[in-house]
């Protein structure tokens, strides 16, 4: 069913623009993408369908979850292919974009699959479809050849519908964007209470941000604001646990130039009930008790993030380069929360990346990420050396209407 609507999304796409454009318009029309291999050797242990990439949520929650440590691992999933159109219309340029890579997630967790990263249209100051949250920079994600990327990012895609009043060196973007939101129940999980909440999410996100730009590089600003609901469907019981938070978050980040041959990325982030906007982090809500409230004995409560982002690239020459950096998530969790939840990530790689010649890409990373649990004493820390190669291609074309 997925495939079909991701078809049928890209029908629509080019039906659109069929109808839009003027006879004597041009079609431009570009596939792109690369081939690219990963193998390396991980020296403890991960959730075995994060065997390619270093997501610190998924590093053991309680000793020997995943063992024995120690796996080598050979991975294709961060292929992409792309397709991008631009047509000239009577109201402007529309623009359209279909990427997915192969890197399954949710229902296709640890699989080699399709997974849709982009599919919108673009038209002018507005932007309908699937596609990075203003409430992201996606500037920031730093020259790794490591899949998912610093722990302490903001970095979500979402179907939303966009609207940009400034583009260029000052860029302002408002959104509206799917809702959605995660909780947990904690030690209250097996409450009979609480057997029957439904997550309510009846308004959508709205989301921001100003940028600006130069030669020295950019520094964005971006917030977001967020309506998380949830019902209580008993009909029976004498007690309701309906309730409602409100989720807000802000992120400032930078792209700096240092000189001719260094660059420095760098954010901070924080908010409440947000964790779903971060790259990696678990739950929006966390359960709490409502103590001498027979109608109502529990609650929830928007759970306080925080996440850091620094890093360094250096270019040596024009065919090689270096990253180096470090990255952290602090989740302050609710007094209901699990003992083994997760509270603190920590994220750090350095890596050689050679371009040897054009199209082509080999790097050789080493990586390092530690988990802490809320309030049981439990961490864990994991290591890999990856040794990946790219293979870029891209092709364009260009049809007259006329």
């Amino acid at each position: 069913m997925k495939l079909k609507a991701l078809l049928l999304l890209v029908f629509l796409i080019n039906t659109i623009s069929s109808f839009a454009q003027d006879d004597s318009s041009k079609v431009k029309f570009e596939i792109y993408g690369f081939a690219m291999t990963d193998m390396g050797y991980d020296f403890k242990q991960i959730n075995p369908n994060y065997f390619d990439v270093l997501r610190v949520t998924r590093l053991p929650s309680y000793k020997n979850q995943f063992a024995p440590d120690g796996k080598v691992y050979f991975g294709v999933r961060q292929t992409t292919f792309g397709i991008k159109g631009t047509t000239a219309t009577p109201v402007g340029e529309l623009k359209t974009k279909f990427e997915f890579d192969l890197f399954g997630v949710g229902v296709n967790e640890g699989q080699t699959t399709i997974h849709l990263r982009d599919a919108y249209g673009e038209l002018g100051k507005w932007l309908v479809g699937q596609a990075i949250s203003p409430f992201t920079d996606g500037q920031i994600y730093p020259n790794i050849v490591e899949y998912w990327g610093p722990t302490g990012m903001v970095f979500f895609r979402n179907i939303q519908l966009r609207f940009a009043p400034l583009q260029g060196a000052n860029e302002v973007f408002i959104a509206l964007e799917r809702p959605g939101a995660s909780g947990d129940q904690g030690i209250y999980e097996d409450r009979i209470e609480l057997d029957s909440i439904k997550t309510h999410l009846p308004l959508p996100d709205f989301s921001a941000h100003y940028k600006r730009a130069g030669n020295w590089g950019h520094v964005q600003l971006a917030g977001i604001l967020r309506s998380i609901k949830w019902k209580d469907i008993h009909t029976t019981g004498g007690y309701d646990n309906s309730g409602s938070v409100v989720g807000w978050g802000t992120y400032l980040s930078t792209v700096l130039s240092l000189g001719k041959s260094d660059l420095f990325r760098g954010a901070f982030a924080y908010g409440e009930g947000v964790e779903n906007y971060m790259n990696d982090a678990p739950i929006d809500v966390g359960a709490i008790a409502n103590p001498g409230n027979a109608a109502k004995p529990f609650d929830g409560r928007a759970l306080p993030v925080t996440g850091i982002v620094a890093f360094f690239e250096h270019k040596w020459n024009d065919k090689f380069s270096t990253t180096i950096g470090y990255s952290s998530t602090h989740i302050e969790n609710s007094e209901g929360g699990s003992p083994s939840a997760y509270k603190n990530g920590q994220y750090a790689i350095a890596n050689v990346v050679s371009t040897p010649f054009k199209n082509m890409m080999v790097a050789a990373e080493l990586q390092w990420g530690k988990r802490e649990n809320f309030n049981d004493g439990f961490s864990s820390e994991d290591v890999k050396f990856q040794v990946s190669f790219r293979y870029n291609f891209s092709h364009t074309f260009y049809f007259d209407k006329k």
